[in-house]
């Protein structure tokens, strides 16, 4: 069983930055594909973006393309989320995910984190 383990959320005013760590452990790590995706209360949990662990491309939701960055370190087993010029409407429960194939829905994901909340001030 793959563990993932997200940090580095915080509240942050609008404009600002974080940058959010994914950290897997447990058996060999070789998914295909990590995802983020981020849950407001009162809403669905939605996708953010994606990362191909192999060659490392990338694909974002629209809502966040421009602004975040999704990179990977295969020698740490961690991927992070670079968030930039952000929003209140950014402010939610952010979650990494492993996947076996590519994907943009939470079915395609099957080892989810915790979550890390994420809080933006106008």
């Amino acid at each position: 069983q793959v563990q993932l383990v997200e940090s580095g959320g915080g509240l942050v005013q609008a404009g600002g930055s974080l940058r959010l760590s994914c950290a897997a452990s447990g058996r060999p790590f070789t998914p295909y594909h990590m995802g983020w995706f981020r849950q407001a209360p009162g809403k669905e949990r939605e996708f953010v973006g994606n990362i191909n662990w192999g060659y490392g491309g990338t694909y974002y939701a629209d809502s966040v393309k421009g602004r975040f960055t999704i990179s990977r370190d295969k020698f740490k087993n961690t991927v992070y989320l670079q968030m930039n010029s952000l929003k209140p409407e950014d402010t939610a429960l952010y979650y990494c995910a492993a996947a076996a194939h590519w994907g943009v829905t939470v079915t395609d994901f099957n080892s989810w984190g915790q979550g890390t909340q994420v809080t933006v001030s106008s």
